[in-house]
This record gives structure tokens, sequence and C-alpha cells, in this order.
């Protein structure tokens, strides 16, 4: 009798999640515009599970649970990668005008790449506020999914992917910073 009593309340949180996803994808699907309409919305948040990392230059691991809480856009790209070399700039922009304590970027170089070679593109492109993170056996990127580079997606505050853009991107867009805004102002 107790469980028949709980369903109308199991009923309306379930309609109301389903409603809150509508929302994202109808008020961030307009958003899309030039090589932002690639972005995929998904229609409902995907669980991501939690893969450790290697942290920049000290040695230890991370993982996205340290970022639980905020809007991720987790950008998968390598130093060999022409169309990554060409988007990171453009990241860090995002990173100069969004980041704080609803928005953050995280880069993960990975497969082959040395310290040294992803510390000298960073200096060489005076990128000075994103993470130099590695996942060099590319057990992150197999997680997730990654079958090439670049690959971005974007992960809500409770730890699910909302959305993937496989491929460059221009991510200092009017398009792009909409987006972002709009997820960190809570307007979607």
């Amino acid at each position: 009798m107790r469980l028949i009593r709980l369903i109308p309340l199991y009923m309306a949180l379930a309609l109301g999640a389903n409603a809150a996803l509508a929302t994202d994808a109808e008020t961030l699907g307009p958003l899309r515009d030039g090589s932002l309409k690639r972005l995929i919305l998904h229609s409902e948040p995907r669980p991501v599970k939690v893969v450790e990392f290697e942290l920049e230059d000290d040695g230890g691991t991370g993982s996205l649970a340290d970022y639980k809480g905020k809007y991720v856009l987790l950008n998968f790209w390598a130093t060999w990668c022409a169309p990554c070399r060409k988007e990171m700039p453009q990241i860090s922009e995002l990173q100069a005008e969004f980041g704080g304590d609803r928005f953050e970027v995280l880069t993960l170089a990975t497969g082959r790449n040395t310290p040294a070679g992803i510390k000298k593109f960073f200096d060489e492109n005076g990128i000075d506020n994103l993470p130099r993170h590695q996942d060099p056996k590319q057990a992150v990127a197999r997680e997730m999914g990654v079958i090439g580079l670049p690959i971005t997606l974007i992960i809500d505050p409770d730890g699910n992917e909302i959305a993937r853009l496989i491929g460059d991107a221009e991510w200092n867009s009017d398009s792009a910073k909409s987006i972002i805004s709009a997820l960190v102002n809570g307007e979607s």
C-alpha cells in the first residue's frame, strides 16, 4: 500500500527531470551555430565513469569527480593533432571568460604526448590558464568512447555527459559562448 502512495511522487519527479532535460535541448539547441551545429545534445544525461588521469608535472592523479558541482568542458587532444592545436587557444579563451565556481575547462592530452611537448605547445601559444593533464594509456578516452581527436564533452555538475562534439570547433565563437553562458547562468 505504501508503495502505491509513492508512485505519484516518483512519477512527478521523473516527469520533472525529463522536462528539465527537454528544456536544456530546447534552450541550447537554437544557440548552436557555425561549427557548434555539430554539438550533439543528449536527450538524457549519460553517466560518466570515474577514471583517473595523470595531473600535470606532479605525478599525481585526478578524476572527473574532482570537478563535481561544475560544468566541465572536457577536451581530448594531442600535441600532434593539427585541429587540436588550432582550437586550444580558443578553448583557453572560454576558460578566461567563464572559468570559476560554475565552469571549468579540462584538457586531457591523450596517447603519446610528452610533458615537455605539452608545456612547449602551451608556452608557444601563451596558454597559461588550462591544465596540462595526461591520459597516456588512453584509459579515460577508451572509457568515454573517444574514437578520434579532438573530441570535446560537456559534463554537468552531477558528473554526467550532456553534450559531445566530434572534431574541432570554434570554441571562442559567439555560439560557444552563448551555450556556456546559458549553462553557467542557469538559463537552460
